[in-house]
Parts: structure tokens; C-alpha cells; sequence
């Protein structure tokens, strides 16, 4: 991929990107709707590092349940998005605003999560860019335990590996996987393009169907 990650925040979209992916036979990256961010008015675009979560009942004296995910958030760099797989329980609610002021303090891109997240006024005043599966006070504490970091996992339905593109704004969360990568950006940049002519049509009161019929955008 040649277009910095900057740049790509600023001229992409996710609607764009999931129509690209969708073109090049991978109908399955787009996050469930349920993914929704904290903050509409903000974009997320980075690198993934992943973790993954199991369901526990209990908080064993003298163990410490949160090793892995602060070994995690203290190696996050820049434009880097933390990627949590807390499966479908609703109990996993591991992200607040401490661990948004860590992962911004490194220049990590934001955070996603198919779980909760909680001190939802300090971090939507902080401006950081979080997406989650719903809002609850929940501490993961005898509830959830990162059993592994830098993985593939599976959050809200899309597969997601270490190092793939995660992009979020308003209107959810795509992952586009490495391999793809320039093959869809590519496609996405002159989409992006077209729509931009497409609508300029538009507004000009040009007839939808001949517009189409020019550009092939809808």
C-alpha cells in the first residue's frame, strides 16, 4: 500500500471499502452492526493487534487477570488499533478510560471490541476512537481473561489478523486483510473518485439513470 495510513483516514470510507471488498469476492469483513463507536464524528484507521478473551468465573487470589492485556496496550505503536475478541457472552467489558489514555499516549489509532466498554464521558472528551459491541460498567475482572495476543480471531463476525487495515466511522467497522490490501485501496481511491463526480452530477439535477449509466456508481 502506498497512501499513508493519514491519508487513508482522511479520503476513505467504510461503506466504500466493504463495496471493495465485497467486488473482490470477500463478502465477510464488515463487523456486525452491533460494532457501533462511541463517537460518530471520529474515524479510525490502523494496524491491528489482536487479542483473544474467554469467558472465566472466577478471580483467583494472587493472579493477575490482566497480564496479557497490559502487556498488549504497553507494546501498541503508533497507528495501531487494539483489536479485543470477547465473544458473544455481554460479561467482558474491558476497555475504560485508562486504558484509552495508555493506548493514545503510545499514538495507537483506537480501539475495537465485540465487548463493553465503560467510562464512556471521559473517553468520548478525550476524542479517542473506540468502537464496541455495547456500553456497561462491567469490570473483565473474574469475568474475562486475554487467553493469547497477536492471533487471528473473530470479532462481531469479521476475521481479523495481526498487522490487517481496520477502518471505522460512522457507519461501522470494515477489515480489509493484508493480502488484499493495495488490490482494495486502489479500488476504494477511485470509487471514492467516481462517487465525488457522481454526485456532482446530482446536484447539477442530472437524471439519476443517465448519471448511472455514465459512471456506474450507485
Amino acid at each position: 500500500m502506498s497512501q499513508p495510513l493519514a491519508v487513508l483516514r482522511q479520503r476513505l470510507f467504510t461503506s466504500v471499502l466493504s463495496d471493495c471488498l465485497d467486488a473482490a469476492g470477500h463478502r465477510d469483513q464488515a463487523m456486525q452492526a452491533r460494532i457501533r463507536p462511541l463517537d460518530e464524528a471520529l474515524v479510525l484507521c490502523g494496524r491491528a493487534r489482536t487479542a483473544l478473551y474467554m469467558d472465566v468465573y472466577d478471580a483467583p487470589a494472587g493472579e493477575n487477570p490482566y497480564e496479557l492485556e497490559i502487556r498488549l496496550i504497553d507494546d501498541l505503536r503508533t497507528d495501531e488499533v487494539a483489536v479485543f475478541a470477547c465473544g458473544a457472552s455481554g460479561r467482558i467489558a474491558p476497555w475504560g478510560e485508562l486504558l484509552s489514555t495508555a493506548a493514545r499516549a503510545r499514538g495507537a489509532a483506537g480501539v475495537v471490541m465485540d465487548g463493553l466498554t465503560r467510562d464512556v464521558r471521559a473517553i468520548r472528551d478525550m476524542k479517542f476512537p473506540v468502537f464496541a459491541g455495547g456500553i456497561g460498567p462491567l469490570d473483565a475482572k473474574g469475568r474475562g481473561k486475554v487467553m493469547a495476543v497477536d492471533v487471528a480471531v473473530e470479532v462481531a463476525g469479521a476475521r481479523v489478523a495481526p498487522g490487517d487495515l481496520v477502518f471505522g466511522d460512522a457507519d461501522g467497522v470494515v477489515v480489509v486483510p493484508r493480502a488484499i490490501e493495495g488490490q482494495v485501496i486502489a479500488a476504494a481511491l477511485a470509487k471514492v473518485a467516481g462517487e465525488n463526480a457522481t454526485r456532482e452530477a446530482l446536484a447539477r439535477g442530472e437524471k439519476l439513470a443517465e448519471v448511472f449509466r455514465r459512471h456506474g456508481i450507485l
